[in-house]
């Protein structure tokens, strides 16, 4: 007879008493952890640099001891083997080959020695040797009488760059090395010049991958921060766009940039957007997707309530209207806030067509829209639940496909869809002339196997083709995503409930959405609640009908245009725009 007792002793987890065998060692940090008083400093507060100089001394990194100056240890020196010593110290030298420290005498009488510092791979060769060459080979000055000008004489007659910056601290320099500056340090000087040299390779300015569009502008983001805001600004040539910097990720320095037109984004606005900004603490942002998680309002819900564009045209017209855009260093797509339901169905194109052709393409994408995640479940609360919902001989045509299918309705839903998420995946993750080979013939050749074995009745094929060509019209790709999933979930409800089912469903979607907020601005505006949206919601009208803003925003100036702009019109006599 099993024991009991022994056999749950058995399976319960022990830890281990010979920990070294199988986990790492834990660090002086492990080991000294404690709880934080409310009047203890966090450690996220101290800047990285200082922590790490810290360390540095206690450490004994700077030898010899004499060369320990008091005071600030975040302070440089005005040694130059000092400040050698703790460049080499806080990098790692030699092991790390990244950093490359290059020694000089600037050819000034007398010749001073110095330093550069600079990350391989991040600066630009030739900016670089302009530099160097300018310090070496042109310096001819005397040197100045008074001990501390040495560096603003260098800054002001020899260094040729446009950007020049002098620091005393080791925390502005390295912020600086680690983004592709380079820092010179100067004998018997206790500041540094930061010189730009940013050049490290990019990718240029291409057509967009994922916002496509026949009629309009075709140039999209890339991975450059300066070359995203500098799009922006080739649309909107007005002084009062403002661009402010942020530092986020303790470990990664990314530089975030917030953009807003200053005479009409609503100042609550931009300082929430500040604030949230401000109060993320992570080691880790390198791409706006992951930021986009750390700031939206509802994270838990399937929706999406910030607009992710990769479009300078599209951020454009959204800054025009008073939003505020987050563009990230490093990702080629922008986030835009605060933004509706409404707007993540709308593209670009619909802007640069007649207003005929724009509205018929926003009717068509929203019929799709609701085929993208009801068709499924309504299909099969029609079969299992109300055979009377559908003509008698549509009935016997479905009843006679699926005489010789072994399944259940619910199985042959579940299968395809399934297979076709598979299929999108499939093609997405292969290399891209394979992918959309693999994405089409793969789905031809799967599902008319699958009828000719008889698993899938050929009108589910067609559904779930339906179903899938519906959620490609969505053009934002996180509303997408959320729409595959709520597919699944119309499908329990249909399979278990028929049409009440659905309706619990559509009614519990609308409540959840109604609730939702981007930045204090309800996601189904100017639905619900009601407020004036002006004329581009659903439907599009000419663009001489859009005179107003729209005012769930709450923009600083509301008037987009007169309300006669097409002056032509009034000059000839023939009418206004009414």
């Amino acid at each position: 007879m099993i024991n009991t007792k022994k056999f749950l002793e058995f399976i319960s987890y022990k830890e281990n008493s010979d920990r070294e065998g199988f986990i790492l060692k834990e660090t002086a940090d492990d080991n000294n952890e404690q709880p934080q008083g409310e009047n203890q400093p966090t450690q996220s507060e101290k800047p990285p640099a200082r922590k790490a100089l810290k360390k540095t001394s206690r450490a004994g990194g700077l030898q010899p001891e004499e060369d320990q100056v008091e005071g600030d240890p975040d302070a440089i020196r005005a040694s130059l083997n000092q400040n050698k010593n703790i460049i080499s110290n806080l990098y790692g030298l030699p092991e790390n080959k990244d950093l490359v420290i290059r020694e000089f005498v600037i050819g000034t009488d007398p010749e001073i020695n110095c330093f550069a510092v600079f990350i391989d791979g991040l600066t630009d060769k030739a900016i670089q040797d302009l530099l160097f060459q300018a310090l070496m080979l042109f310096a001819e000055r005397p040197l100045p009488k008074e001990k501390g000008g040495l560096v603003y004489l260098v800054r002001e007659h020899l260094l040729p760059g446009n950007q020049v910056a002098v620091k005393n601290l080791f925390s502005d320099v390295l912020t600086a090395v680690n983004m592709g500056d380079t820092a010179i340090f100067l004998e018997g000087s206790t500041k540094a010049l930061l010189i730009e040299t940013k050049g490290w390779e990019h990718r240029g300015v291409e057509r967009p991958q994922s916002e496509q569009i026949v009629r309009g502008p075709q140039e999209a983001f890339n991975e450059t921060l300066r070359a995203n805001t500098a799009l922006i600004r080739k649309i909107i040539r007005d002084e009062r766009l403002t661009t402010e910097m942020l530092t986020m990720g303790d470990r990664t320095r990314t530089i975030v940039a917030i953009m807003y037109l200053r005479d009409l984004a609503n100042p609550d606005l931009v300082a929430e957007v500040k604030r949230r900004l401000d109060s993320i603490k992570t080691d880790y942002i390198a791409d706006s997707g992951i930021l986009s998680q750390f700031i939206e309002d509802n994270p838990y819900n399937l929706n999406p309530t910030i607009l992710t564009t990769e479009r300078p045209d599209r951020v454009a017209s959204q800054l025009v209207e008073g939003r505020v855009a987050i563009i990230v260093d490093g990702s080629p797509f922008v986030l835009v806030v605060p933004t509706t339901l409404y707007e993540q169905l709308h593209t670009g194109e619909e802007s640069y067509i007649r207003w005929q052709y724009g509205s018929y393409l926003r009717y068509l994408r929203a019929l799709a829209f609701l085929v993208s995640f009801l068709a499924p479940g309504a299909y099969l609360a029609i079969v299992l639940f109300h055979h009377e919902m559908i003509p008698t001989e549509l009935l016997l045509a479905i009843a006679g496909n699926r005489e010789k299918v072994p399944f259940p309705s619910l199985i042959e839903v579940l299968l395809m869809e399934i297979s076709f998420e598979l299929i999108r995946e499939a093609g997405i993750r292969l290399p891209g002339v394979i992918g959309g080979t693999i994405g089409i013939v793969g789905a031809l050749i799967l599902g008319q196997a699958a009828v000719q074995a008889n698993i899938v009745s050929p009108i589910l094929i067609i559904l779930v083709a339906i179903t899938g060509l519906a959620s490609f019209a969505i053009p934002d790709y996180s509303l997408s995503f959320a729409l595959r999933i709520y597919r699944f979930i119309y499908i329990a409800l249909g399979v278990t409930m028929g049409f009440f089912g659905i309706a619990i469903g559509i009614f519990a979607q609308m409540v959840l959405t109604a609730n939702l907020k981007s930045f204090g601005v309800p996601y189904l505006s100017p639905v619900g609640p009601r407020t004036v949206g002006g004329v581009d919601v659903v439907y599009r009208m000419p663009v001489f009908f859009h005179e107003k803003r729209p005012d769930y925003i709450n923009p600083q100036d509301i008037t987009r245009q007169p309300r006669v702009s097409r002056g032509w019109i009034k000059d000839k006599g023939g009418g206004t725009n009414d």
